[in-house]
C-alpha cells in the first residue's frame, strides 16, 4: 500500500518523467558522470576540516579536558553544546522520511534518502562528543551492562547512560531504515555499473535482489515496520531533553524540555535538509524532482516548528515567574540581562523571528531566501543549545562559584572538525549511492499518469 497524499494541486514530479529518464538521470550522477570540480574541491575541504578534528582528538588524549574551556561551575562546554546540537539533526532526518511515509505523505519521496543519510553523519558527528567528554574515551564501555569481573553495572539513573542507550538504539534502527530502503536502487546500480568491481560490491549490497513479487512484498513489510520503529525517535530525543529536565539546575529543571527539545531537532533538522537540497537541485539539475513543492512545504513545516518554539519560551518564561522560585527568577533575568543575554536575544530572532517570512508564498518559494533563513535556523539554534548549556551553568546557586566560559580554540576546532566529518561523509555518499529514491519516484510517476 503506497502513500495518499491530500494536498494534489500541483504535481510531485513534473511531467515528461519516465521509469528510463528517472533511473538514467539518478544513477548517472553515481555511475557515469565524471567527478565535479566542485565535489573535489568540497571534499578536499572537508577532509582538512577532519584533519583538524583528528589534531584535536589527538592532542585532548595527550593532555586532558583542560584544553577546553570547561571550569567550575560550567563543566558542560561546547562538548555537550555540539552533542545536543548535532543529535537534534540526526534525529530530525528520519523523523522526516519516516514520520511521513507513516503519515503517507508523497512528497517527502524526494527528500527522504538524503535525509536518511544526513541523519547516519550527522548521529556520527553527535556521538564523539559524550565520549570526549568522559575525559577517558577508552573506558566507554563501562557505561554498557556486561558482565564484568569487578562486578560493576551502569548506574542507571545517570544522564549519560541514558544517553549511551538512546544513541545506540537510535543509530541501529536509523541504519537499517536507511538501508533496507537501498536495497532496490542498489539493484539498480549493479545492473547498470560498467566496471567489473562495482557492480560486484553493488550486487553484494544488494543481497541478491530481483524485484519479484516476494521481494516486494517482504521489502514493504519490513520497510514500514522499520518506519514505525524509526518514529521512536519523538521518545529518543526526549530522553536527550529529560537529561537536562531531571537535573535540579535552574533553567533545566521543567517538565516542558523533552517537547522542546523535539521541536527544536525538527526546526533544525528541516532547516538542514533545506541547505542541502537548494544546492543539489541546482548542481546535478534535480529540479524535476525536488520541486518548489517539496521546498515550500518544508518552509511551511520551519515556520511550524518555530511557533512551537516561541510556545516553549513563552512557557518556560511563565512557569518561572508563576513559580516565584527565587533561583528561576535570577536565571531568567541572567537569560535577558546577563553576560550572555546576547546570546540568547540572537536566538530568539533567529529562531521565532525570522522564519516569520515564511507566511508569504513568495518568499517561501524563493531558493535564496530559503537557503539564507535555514543557514540563520541552524545558527540560532546552536545558540539556543548554547544559553541553555551555559547560562544555566555560568551562576552556580553560591556567588563566589560564579564563572564566565569562554571557549578555547582546541573547542572550535573540535567543533569545526565534526562539521568536515559530516560533509565528507555527505560527499562520499553523493559520490556513490543514489541520493534520491528511483524506485519511488518511479511509482509517483507511475500514480501521476493514472490521474
Amino acid at each position: 500500500m503506497r502513500p495518499v497524499d491530500i494536498e494534489r494541486e500541483e504535481p510531485i514530479v513534473e511531467p515528461g518523467q519516465t521509469y528510463g529518464s528517472i533511473t538514467e538521470h539518478i544513477s548517472s550522477i553515481a555511475l557515469e558522470r565524471r567527478t565535479r570540480l566542485l565535489w573535489l574541491f568540497g571534499f578536499g575541504l572537508s577532509s582538512l576540516l577532519l584533519l583538524v578534528l583528528l589534531v584535536s582528538v589527538g592532542w585532548l588524549l595527550l593532555r586532558g579536558t583542560g584544553i577546553w574551556g570547561i571550569n567550575v561551575p560550567v563543566a558542560w562546554g561546547f562538548a555537550i553544546i555540539n552533542f545536543v546540537w548535532w543529535i537534534g539533526i540526526a534525529h530530525a532526518g528520519t523523523l522526516i522520511s519516516a514520520v511521513l511515509l507513516v503519515l503517507r505523505q508523497e512528497w517527502r519521496t524526494s527528500i527522504n534518502r538524503f535525509a536518511e543519510a544526513m541523519t547516519l553523519f550527522a548521529l556520527a558527528s553527535a556521538a564523539l562528543f559524550p565520549l570526549l567528554h568522559l575525559g577517558r574515551p577508552w573506558l566507554f564501555y563501562y557505561m554498557l551492562p556486561y558482565p564484568n569481573s569487578m562486578g560493576l553495572w551502569p548506574q542507571f539513573r545517570s544522564p549519560l547512560v541514558w544517553d549511551m542507550f538512546s544513541i545506540l538504539t537510535y543509530g541501529v534502527v536509523s541504519g537499517l531504515f536507511w538501508y533496507v530502503g537501498l536495497i532496490p536502487d542498489l539493484a539498480k546500480f549493479r545492473d547498470r555499473a560498467a566496471r567489473p568491481l562495482a557492480r560486484k560490491i553493488y550486487g553484494f549490497l544488494a543481497m541478491g535482489w530481483r524485484g519479484s513479487a516476494v521481494h516486494w512484498r517482504r521489502y514493504e513489510a519490513a520497510y514500514f515496520m522499520l518506519a514505525v520503529l524509526a518514529t521512536l525517535v519523538v521518545s529518543v530525543h526526549g530522553i536527550v531533553g529529560l537529561a537536562f529536565g531531571v537535573s535540579l539546575v535552574p533553567g533545566w529543571h521543567t517538565t516542558i524540555a523533552p517537547p522542546y527539545f523535539v521541536v527544536g531537532a525538527v526546526f533544525s533538522g528541516f532547516a538542514l535538509v533545506l541547505v542541502l537540497a537548494i544546492p543539489l537541485r541546482r548542481i546535478y539539475d534535480l529540479e524535476d524532482f525536488i520541486t518548489m513543492r517539496h521546498l515550500d512545504n518544508m518552509a511551511k513545516v520551519i515556520l511550524g516548528a518555530s511557533l512551537f518554539l516561541a510556545y516553549g519560551y513563552l512557557m518556560h518564561f511563565f512557569t518561572a515567574w508563576y513559580s516565584a522560585d527565587e533561583f528561576e527568577l535570577a536565571f531568567l533575568r541572567n537569560r535577558f540581562q546577563g553576560p550572555y543575554a546576547p546570546y540568547f536575544w540572537a536566538a530568539i530572532a533567529l529562531n521565532v523571528l525570522l522564519p516569520q517570512i515564511f507566511w508569504f508564498r513568495s518568499l517561501r518559494r524563493n531558493t535564496i531566501l530559503l537557503f539564507i533563513v535555514s543557514l540563520f535556523a541552524l545558527a540560532g539554534m546552536w545558540l539556543d543549545r548554547f544559553v541553555i548549556v551555559v547560562a544555566s551553568l555560568q551562576r552556580d546557586f553560591l556567588p563566589s562559584a560564579w564563572e564566565l566560559y569562554v571557549p578555547t580554540i582546541w573547542d572550535w576546532a573540535t567543533f569545526l572538525g565534526t562539521i568536515g566529518l559530516f560533509f565528507m561523509l555527505l560527499f562520499l555518499f553523493i559520490r556513490f549511492l543514489p541520493i534520491i529514491s528511483i524506485f519511488e519516484m518511479q511509482e509517483l510517476v507511475s500514480e501521476e499518469a493514472q490521474q
